[in-house]
C-alpha cells in the first residue's frame, strides 16, 4: 500500500493544496493562528478578559489548523472541497455527519443555545445578578445622560455603514457594537441581519475584549492628567435598600418591555438577574453569578473560535465590519468622554468627565478602566460608584437603542 503522508496529515496538505490554489486563504489561516496564540496569551496575562480569550483563541487555532479535505455530502458548493469536522456540522445537515462520525459536538450548543439568541439571554441572566442598580437610583440623571452621550457610535455608524454599501439591517446590526454590549449585538444581528451575524459577533467580540487595553489610551489623550484625578465629592444620602432596588427592577422591566417587546426576553434575563440578587436567593444568586454566566460565555467564546475560520474571515464585508466595528466603539468612548466634560463645566468643575467612558456599557470592563484612569493621575481618587452608574446604565440604553433599530429595519415592523 503506498503512503501519502500528506494524505495523513491532512491539515497541512491543505494548507499546502491553499497556497497553490488560493494563497490569500492560506495566508488568512496562519495569520489567524497567530492571533489566536496572541489572544490566549494576552487572556493568560489578564490583559484581556481570560474567559471569552482563551477559549476563542482556542477554537480559532484549531478551526484554522484543523482544515481538511471532506466529502460533498458535507460541504457547500462555494466552500470547494475543504472543510471542518467543527463548523460544517454546524451549517450542513448534523444528523448525517453524526451517523458518519459522531463528534459533531458543538452543534447541540450552536443549535440550541447561539443561533437562537439563547445565550445572550443566559449571560444577561449572569450579568444582571452582578448589577447593583442602586448606583443607577443614587444619580438617575446622571448616569442615563452619560450612556445616552455614550451611544454617539451607534447613531454615527449606523448611516456610515449604509454609506458604506451594507443593507440597513446589516448597517443597524453593525451599529450596535457602538453600545458595547456582546449579547446585545448577537440579538440585534440575529433580528436584522442573520445572514451574516456570525462575522458581526466575532468582530464585536474581538473588539470589546481590546476596549479595556485601547481605552486608557483614549482617556490620556482627550482629559488631562490634572482633570483625570480630580477627586468625586463624597455623596450624604440615605442607603437604597433591597426592596427599593426590587421595586426599580420589576417596574424598569415592565416598562421596557411595553415600550419595546422586541426586546422583552433581554430585559427579562437582564432583571431577573436583578431580581435574584436583591431577592437574597443565595443558591440562585451564585447559580447565576458563576455557572451560568461563566459557562455560557466559556461556550460563547469557545463557538466564536470556532467560527473564526479562515474562509469565514476572508468574506469582504468582513473587512467593512472591521472598520465599522472600531469606528462605533471610538466613537462611544469619545461621546461619552464628552458627556463627562458636559457635567465637568455644568458643575463646576467639579465632576470627573474620565466617568463618562465607563457609560460605554461593557459591564464591568469601562467602570474598572474609568477607575484605573483615575487612580494612576490621583491614587485618592475614587469614581466607581459614579462609574458604576453610568455603566449599568449603559447597559439599558443599549437595550433601549438596539431594540428600536430591529422595530425599525428588523422583521416585526407593524
Amino acid at each position: 500500500m503506498d503512503i501519502n503522508f500528506l494524505d495523513i496529515f491532512q491539515g497541512i496538505s491543505t494548507l499546502v493544496s491553499s497556497f497553490q490554489t488560493q494563497p490569500s486563504i492560506a495566508f488568512a489561516r496562519l495569520f489567524l493562528i497567530g492571533l489566536a496564540f496572541v489572544l490566549i496569551y494576552l487572556g493568560h496575562k489578564g490583559i484581556l478578559e481570560p474567559l471569552l480569550m482563551i477559549p476563542m483563541g482556542m477554537g480559532m487555532a484549531a478551526v484554522n489548523a484543523g482544515i481538511m479535505f471532506v466529502p460533498p455530502s458535507m460541504n457547500l458548493p462555494e466552500q470547494g472541497d475543504k472543510g471542518t469536522l467543527f463548523l460544517n456540522p454546524l451549517i450542513s445537515e448534523g444528523e448525517k455527519l453524526t451517523n458518519i462520525l459522531q463528534i459533531d459536538f458543538l452543534q447541540p450548543i450552536y443549535i440550541f443555545t447561539f443561533s437562537n439568541g439563547l445565550i445572550a439571554c443566559l449571560v444577561l441572566m449572569g450579568i444582571g445578578s452582578l448589577l447593583d442598580v442602586g448606583y443607577i437610583m443614587a444619580r438617575p440623571f446622571q448616569s442615563m445622560f452619560l450612556a445616552v452621550c455614550a451611544e454617539l457610535g451607534t447613531v454615527v455608524v449606523y448611516p456610515l455603514g449604509i454609506a458604506l454599501g451594507l443593507g440597513e439591517g446589516a448597517a443597524a446590526a453593525t451599529s450596535t457594537i457602538g453600545g458595547a454590549d456582546g449579547p446585545m449585538i448577537l440579538f440585534a444581528s440575529l433580528m436584522m441581519a442573520p445572514e451574516i451575524f456570525v462575522p458581526i459577533t466575532i468582530v464585536a467580540y474581538l473588539y470589546l475584549g481590546l476596549t479595556y487595553g485601547g481605552y486608557p489610551y483614549l482617556i490620556k489623550f482627550l482629559i488631562p492628567e490634572k482633570i483625570r484625578g480630580l477627586p468625586m465629592p463624597i455623596e450624604k444620602g440615605s442607603r437604597i435598600t433591597p426592596d427599593q432596588k426590587m421595586i426599580f427592577a420589576v417596574i424598569t422591566c415592565t416598562l421596557l418591555c411595553l415600550l419595546f417587546p422586541v426586546a422583552a426576553p433581554l430585559f427579562l434575563s437582564l432583571f431577573l438577574g436583578v431580581m435574584v440578587r436583591e431577592a437574597g436567593l443565595k443558591d440562585f444568586h451564585s447559580l447565576f453569578s458563576n455557572q451560568i454566566l461563566y459557562g455560557a460565555t466559556f461556550f460563547l467564546g469557545l463557538l466564536l473560535g470556532v467560527l473564526c475560520e479562515a474562509s469565514t474571515i476572508m468574506n469582504p464585508v468582513v473587512f467593512k465590519l472591521l472598520a465599522l466595528g472600531i469606528t462605533a466603539l471610538t466613537i462611544s468612548a469619545i461621546g461619552g468622554i464628552i458627556g463627562g466634560y458636559i457635567l465637568y463645566y455644568q458643575s463646576g468643575k467639579v465632576f470627573n468627565p474620565v466617568i463618562g467612558i465607563a457609560a460605554v456599557s461593557c459591564v464591568p470592563t469601562c467602570a474598572k478602566v474609568a477607575q484605573k484612569s483615575a487612580s494612576k493621575a490621583n491614587p485618592e481618587c475614587i469614581i466607581l460608584p459614579q462609574a458604576m452608574g453610568a455603566n449599568v446604565s449603559g447597559v439599558i440604553t443599549s437595550a433601549i437603542l438596539a431594540s428600536i433599530l430591529v422595530a425599525l429595519v428588523g422583521p416585526f415592523k407593524g
